[in-house]
């Protein structure tokens, strides 16, 4: 059970769920701050969202592993294909498994809250299966970022909001917004990081189409954005004062960029992923916790 455990453990890749539990949790104390909450229908959106993402990184190992890209990269994967440890076979059928399992609590709370949510879920699903799979992979031809910024953002934000309330609300679409500017640059960093290996491949990352340079431009956009972008909902009223806490991640944001600025080599940009994940979790649980303390003052 333990060798077992050690295997597939990190082909989940379970560090990457915060990008599926900070996007939830923020639209659920939205929508606590606007109306009832049930707690139950919060359990349930964030575990659903969970085997979602398990499934989307299941599908990923599964798929990389088939076009041969895996077979080459020495950093970001979980590897148990590439080392043998499990079949492609076991690794789909899991795919399958998490997306069923999480596909079904979205049924529920389609159940609960309409078709609305039932639309959200399919297309969610659906972008996490072919965000590598199929000719044309939204990985592969440019739409990674965007994709991943419109889904673990806005769509997810939305949704654990609307699951409460069922409506949709204009605070929330913009508050989801420095969410999916982090989560996207989690995704750059990656294909900045890999750019050599993926142009060898055809893979049409954001950061192939725009270059060494313009690819570092948009790893700044991404997160100066998140910051900018949180300043103005205070200032114009969309979040309370207290999601100003997430200016202590500040630090971090600027070292992540100064390596992302200076560095070429995959070894030396691999903690640039690390801390822009760390970064990610930071600000995302800062900007919950400053709407959870908003509700108490």
């Amino acid at each position: 059970m333990k060798q077992l455990w050690n295997i597939w453990w990190p082909t989940f890749r379970p560090w990457s769920y915060t990008a599926a539990i900070v996007p939830i949790a923020l639209g659920s104390v939205i929508a606590a701050s606007t109306g009832p909450f049930n707690c139950l229908i919060f359990a349930l959106a964030l575990i659903g969202s969970i085997f979602i993402q398990a499934g989307t990184n299941l599908a990923n190992e599964y798929y990389d592993d088939r076009k041969g890209l895996d077979k080459v990269q020495e950093y970001g994967i979980g590897g148990a294909l590439k080392r043998g440890d499990l079949t492609a076979r076991q690794v789909f059928i899991a795919a399958i498994i998490c997306f069923t399992l999480g596909s079904t609590i979205g049924l529920y709370l389609v159940s609960v809250a309409g078709m609305f949510i039932f639309w959200l879920g399919l297309f969610s699903v659906l972008t996490g299966w072919f965000y590598t799979a199929g000719p044309f992979a939204l990985a592969y031809v440019g739409l990674g970022e965007i994709a991943v910024f419109i889904f673990m953002g806005p769509v997810m934000v939305i949704g654990a909001y609307y699951v409460q309330n069922q409506q949709i609300q204009v605070g929330a679409l913009l508050a989801s917004l420095p969410v999916g500017c982090l989560v996207a640059a989690i995704l750059h960093a990656n294909n900045l990081r890999d750019m050599d290996i993926d142009r060898g491949f055809g893979k049409r990352t954001l950061a192939i189409l725009f270059g060494r340079q313009g690819a570092r431009m948009e790893y700044f956009v991404l997160v100066g954005g998140a910051y900018i972008i949180l300043i103005l909902l205070v200032a114009l009223q969309f979040a309370p004062w207290p999601t100003l806490l997430t200016m202590l991640t500040l630090p971090l944001a600027l070292r992540t960029s100064r390596i992302a600025a200076t560095e070429t080599e995959p070894r030396l940009l691999q903690p640039v992923l690390r801390q822009t994940a760390k970064l990610h979790m930071q600000f995302g649980m800062l900007f919950v916790l400053g709407w959870v303390i908003a509700l108490f003052l």
